[in-house]
């Protein structure tokens, strides 16, 4: 994951933060809590107005894409040679220009580590996510959460009436880029912030966590097909803590899915 902050240049001031996670090539930003609709970008005013301050994936490249050159460019192809690039990449062109855009002041700077506002709604991120029945979730969040979340609470979001009706489409919930939001077939998207707000606080029942066994760990033939490398390769990455089993065994490890997905994210 790569962190830059976004500076308004005329007022010389840090307005938030943009997420790149080059595995799945997705944004995330993240405004500070002082904005207000003179001050914010021009593109998340509306959302500032109803303090929502975690921008989706969507928006946030539409943000990038803004201040970048198209893919359709008709001489994209001498402008890649010119930069010595190999093939057209967002993140890419948006490092080149500094995220400077001719329509505002604003402008990214790489930085090192997320800013104190980012870290505490980072705790709200979700770290695994387990459909029930009846339209509910079981979900655990960075800050040891268990919440069951029931999305019929959430069916303002584009597309959740037709989670709620399709089996199928229910039980394809994954964790979005670190943690920011749930997604159902990779395109219909529910924020962590109002996973977190709507879900009940619980004691999982044992039903419950049976389920989060059957769909949420997996083995090491598993992990190494969804990571896409050897057995050799897993151990290695073992060995380096970058995975850590829940439980070993000499004729192979269980992992959790969720710390298998991760690995994208930091390596």
């Amino acid at each position: 994951m790569r962190m830059y902050a976004i500076i308004d240049d005329e007022n010389k001031a840090e307005v938030g933060t943009l997420l790149y996670f080059d595995k799945n090539k997705e944004f995330i930003i993240e405004l500070k809590e002082n904005l207000d609709e003179w001050n914010a970008p021009l593109l998340f005013t509306g959302y500032v107005k109803q303090n929502i301050f975690t921008i989706s994936r969507k928006i946030s490249r539409v943000w990038v894409q803004e201040r970048i050159i198209p893919s359709g460019r008709q001489n994209i192809g001498s402008i890649l040679k010119r930069h010595k690039l190999k093939q057209y990449d967002e993140m890419d062109f948006l490092e080149l220009s500094k995220g400077k855009c001719a329509q505002d002041s604003m402008y990214i700077e790489k930085i090192s580590g997320l800013p104190s506002y980012a870290l505490e709604r980072r705790e709200k991120c979700i770290v695994e996510a387990v459909p029930l029945s009846d339209g509910r979730l079981l979900c655990f969040f960075r800050n040891k959460k268990c919440k069951k979340v029931d999305l019929n609470i959430l069916n303002a979001y584009r597309g959740i009436d037709q989670v709620l009706t399709n089996r199928t489409l229910f039980e394809s919930v994954m964790i979005g880029c670190g943690g920011y939001y749930i997604t159902f077939n990779d395109s219909i998207d529910i924020p962590a912030y109002a996973v977190y707000d709507v879900g009940k606080d619980m004691d999982a029942e044992l039903e419950d966590f049976i389920t989060f066994a059957q769909r949420n760990i997996v083995d090491t033939k598993e992990c190494c097909s969804m990571l896409e490398c050897t057995r050799q390769n897993l151990s290695y990455m073992v060995k380096q803590k970058y995975l850590e089993p829940i439980k070993e065994d000499t004729k192979g490890n269980l992992y959790l899915k969720g710390a298998v997905y991760s690995i994208y994210e930091n390596h």
